[in-house]
């Protein structure tokens, strides 16, 4: 299909450029107490949803191709539908339609695994133990572990990261619990060898992402894989212990630990002629691991010796371009034609900055799973390094450099079309920290303000959105009054403001039904002076013709 993009007739954009700000994690919640955003001094975001350029969008459930609509949407789905123009399956969607089939069970692939566990070998599941369903499902490992229980398959091993993110804050045990117990029942019950034998917190063990902290796999490895760690004998007394040494430990802080037998030896270190599955279906924080169990010539980190003989497995691809990891079970959404596309092909230079904890998501997810250009002599990446640090401590993260990096290429006068994500709404969010996350919003809000006063000297257009809630709602209240912790995304809506000071009622806001993330993109053509992709979703203005 052609990337020519028809220019419209009624509107040719501004002379200045058009700048898309993503508040990551900013949605509209209550207008209380639980609000982070509603908390704080915001009065950049106050006159944008005053402004009768202004809606609310959809960032979760279909709207963004995930399952259902009670499921919580996120950064990579939100990306997605943002570059994409349109609504593609998601993993969980994708994962949950391979299983309901059994065609994930009829590839040659899984065939290999059967075949390693045959001659001997254990099959690991490694991955996030929760039900957030952002980036895994505890319902599909289950059903990975019935399946080698039909088969007779003779030892399986869990290694268990640990939520506390997508879902409760201590909430570990609630997954951890019923595992054991599935497992212990297997093996009583078909005389089979299923156990947990490793573990950890998210955002210390494994799960890093965009080489922030390669020592966040370390750990993993050597625990999955060496054997190396705080030594328990169950999962459910490694989780307890924490809690009761660190009152105030959250599962996804927790450290790694390793499960032994009676003798004291690690029950399911990853070994010669094993197979490894990682259950995780979004890309982001599964890459690094992937490359640690793939790849031959690795310096990231010693992994204690040679790379072990080995069947890795993604339930996905994670990384499209570069083919990470190299054997999966199920396709990804084959995402073509994002707006970027388009944009290099009509010769328009763009720009795009985050901090290290979004750099992907303005880039490889916006671009629709992409790893690099399209074309680098249209485009310019800057990643801005994140600390290594607890957001709550640091709320105020790269914002103010990432404000000045993109007011600097804005000035430069030879960009078009610019966009970033300021992440501290949902970095800080997801700690549960309520003073934080509030600090947080009002660093982005005076980010975003500045910005908006770049634009308008400028003479050009700024829209700001989020792709998700997280700051919205950082806590419930019971019926009792007990307040309970919320570090999860949220299913609330997110804003959409067009800042446009030269607006004189060139165009007005569609009525439109259920307008979601995937309007944006026809919306930002739009308001360059072009016609919206022919099977791009509709824009989210309607342009004056009279």
């Amino acid at each position: 299909m052609s990337l020519k993009l028809k220019k419209l007739k009624s509107f040719h954009g501004r002379k200045g450029p058009l700048l898309l700000v993503i508040m990551d994690g900013i949605g509209i919640g209550r207008s209380d107490e639980t609000n982070a955003v509603y908390m704080a001094e915001t009065p950049t975001m106050d006159r944008l949803f005053e402004s009768e350029l202004y809606t609310q969008l959809q960032a979760h459930g279909t709207a963004v191709g995930l399952p259902t609509d009670k499921d919580m949407g996120n950064s990579e789905v939100g990306h997605n539908a943002l570059g994409a123009g349109r609504v593609f399956d998601q993993g969980a969607r994708l994962v949950n339609k391979a299983f309901e089939t059994g065609s994930i069970f009829q590839t040659e692939l899984w065939g290999r695994v059967v075949d390693r566990a045959g001659k001997g070998g254990t099959v690991h599941f490694l991955g996030l133990l929760s039900d957030g369903n952002v980036h895994s499902h505890i319902e599909q490992l289950y059903k990975l572990i019935d399946r080698c229980a039909e088969l007779g398959l003779r030892r399986v091993r869990v290694h268990a990261l640990l939520d506390g993110r997508d879902v409760g804050e201590r909430s570990a045990l609630d997954y951890v619990i019923p595992t054991e117990k599935k497992l212990r029942e297997i093996s009583k019950v078909k005389g089979l060898d299923y156990a947990i034998a490793s573990g950890g917190g998210r955002m210390r063990v494994t799960m890093d992402r965009y080489e922030a902290d390669w020592d966040v796999v370390k750990r993993g490895w050597d625990a999955h894989v060496l054997g190396k760690g705080r030594f328990f004998r169950r999962a459910e007394e490694a989780i307890k212990t924490f809690y009761e040494e660190n009152p105030n430990m959250t599962d996804q802080y927790m450290d790694s630990f390793v499960i032994t037998d009676d003798s004291g030896h690690p029950v399911g270190r990853i070994v010669d002629h094993d197979a490894v599955i990682f259950f995780n279906y979004r890309g982001d924080r599964a890459i690094e691991i992937s490359r640690a169990f793939t790849e031959k010539d690795f310096s990231a980190f010693d992994r204690g010796g040679a790379l072990p003989d080995i069947l890795y497995v993604g339930i996905m691809e994670y990384d499209s371009d570069l083919h990470i990891p190299p054997l999966f079970l199920v396709q990804p959404p084959d995402i073509d034609r994002t707006i970027s596309e388009y944009l290099c092909a009509e010769g328009i230079q763009m720009f795009a900055v985050s901090e290290t904890q979004k750099y992907g998501h303005v880039t490889y997810f916006w671009n629709g799973n992409r790893s690099g250009y399209f074309d680098r002599d249209r485009e310019s990446y800057v990643e801005i390094p994140s600390d290594k640090i607890e957001f709550d401590k640091a709320p105020k993260m790269k914002a103010f450099e990432i404000r000045d990096k993109s007011i600097e290429m804005l000035k430069q006068g030879q960009y078009r079309f610019g966009r970033l994500n300021f992440a501290n709404g949902d970095m800080v969010g997801h700690t549960g920290v309520f003073p934080a996350t509030v600090t947080a919003v009002e660093t982005v809000d005076k980010c975003v303000g500045d910005l908006l006063e770049v634009i308008r000297q400028l003479e050009g257009i700024a829209v700001v959105t989020s792709d998700h809630g997280n700051a919205d709602e950082m806590f419930t209240v019971d019926s009792k009054g007990r307040k309970k912790i919320k570090t999860s995304h949220t299913l609330n809506p997110v804003p959409f403001a067009i800042f446009d000071p030269l607006y004189q009622g060139e165009y007005v806001m569609a009525e439109l039904e259920s307008p979601g993330l995937s309007n944006i993109s026809s919306t930002l053509l739009n308001l360059l002076g072009y016609e919206k992709v022919a099977d791009y979703n509709p824009s989210l203005i309607r342009l004056n013709t009279t």
